[in-house]
């Protein structure tokens, strides 16, 4: 019998997806480099350096005793207390493992081959990857300064257009968008595209930059505001986020999830982040000084950078790839940006002091060596 190429029964569609490239995991670089792992500097993932915050921390430990249970499928108590937080109906929230769960059961409730969806260049990676997993096609505009041209997004919109990805701030170039061109977007957008606006860095921004997104669901049955416990919040390993949309949207996403997604400890350490205004205080506070750090030491060096709203900065660096491996040997994981088409950038997560310290002295090293 002749052997069958079994990938030949996936679809075409499926079979041209370049896998997604996480950030490289610290023991990863420790088996591969002979390093020691407690001495590896991770800045590639944007994660919350100051890690867990202690009532999530008390609230996993507490929820230990009960892992032979399932987890309440329908996230009642995490649902209530964001209802709650976020002056939104339960019959709104959708809950994701992770909120890249929530953009993949978009993609799978709302798009199918021959569809379309709208994204920026430069835009997170999940975007394309999530349309073109369910055959749909994929439009990408061109960026302006790095940042999301929505009035080009607006124009690309094609009658088989169903869903515009709009990520703000954008990740990973932290570009951010203005409420009143977001607003303006929304008002000129066809009703029957939906809208996805994900704001996983939103808790990063000063206040008076953020937008009432939650708020203008009342106004815009078609938009959907993603958000997520992975950054601000210090959850990324529990993999916890949610939506908020228009409860006809929610209802169709709910009709596809999975019924237990979102896992009892993350439910439960979700709930208390949310409680935790102290800890959030101080995630934003180690990131705004973490910030000044970088960006002053890439401004002293000579390094130009994109202006970031969120827990990272992308600088231009010339051979990225070079840099990036003379960064490694010597134990510091940044993230290149080549898959983002932008060879010659990376981009760096706010990590504690002396983490962005070590950076800054690896870099400086790579720049007068």
């Amino acid at each position: 019998m002749s052997h069958v190429a079994l990938s030949s029964l996936a679809p075409d569609y499926i079979r041209a997806i370049a896998p997604y490239q996480p950030g490289k995991p610290v023991s990863e670089l420790a088996r591969e480099m002979g390093l020691d792992a407690e001495k590896i500097v991770k800045l590639a993932s944007n994660e919350n350096p100051l890690g867990m915050g202690p009532k999530a921390r008390a609230a996993v430990e507490k929820e230990l005793a009960e892992l032979a249970r399932y987890p309440d499928g329908n996230g009642f108590e995490l649902k209530a207390k964001i209802a709650e937080k976020f002056s939104v109906n339960l019959d709104q929230i959708v809950l994701g493992n992770g909120s890249n769960d929530i953009l993949e059961l978009i993609a799978h409730a709302f798009l199918k081959q021959g569809d379309s969806a709208v994204f920026s260049e430069y835009a997170f990676a999940v975007y394309p990857l999530a349309t073109q997993a369910v055959g749909a096609t994929n439009i990408c505009v061109k960026a302006v300064d790095y940042g999301h041209d929505l009035d080009a997004m607006r124009a690309a919109i094609r009658p088989d257009t169903k869903v515009v990805w709009i990520a703000n701030p954008n990740n990973p170039t932290g570009t951010l968008a203005r409420p009143g061109d977001l607003i303006e977007f929304l008002e000129l957008c066809p009703k029957n595209v939906l809208v996805v606006l994900d704001e996983a860095y939103t808790e990063f921004l000063p206040r008076e930059k953020r937008s009432d997104s939650i708020g203008w669901l009342k106004q815009f049955p078609n938009l959907i505001v993603v958000r997520t416990f992975s950054k601000a919040y210090g959850l990324a390993g529990l993999r916890v986020g949610f939506a908020l949309a228009n409860p006809e949207v929610a209802d169709i996403l709910n009709r596809i999830r999975q019924p237990f997604n979102v896992n009892s400890l993350a439910q439960a350490a979700a709930v208390a982040a949310l409680d935790d205004l102290e800890f959030l205080k101080q995630s934003v506070e180690v990131n705004a000084a973490g910030m000044k750090q970088i960006t002053e030491a890439l401004q002293e060096l000579g390094l130009s950078f994109i202006e970031s709203y969120g827990n990272f900065v992308t600088f231009h660096c010339g051979d990225a790839a070079m840099l990036n491996q003379f960064m490694l040997e010597r134990g510091v994981i940044v993230r290149p940006l080549a898959g983002y088409k932008m060879p010659n950038s990376l981009r760096v997560s706010i990590g504690l002091p002396e983490e962005n310290a070590r950076f800054i002295e690896v870099l400086r090293e790579a720049m007068e060596g």
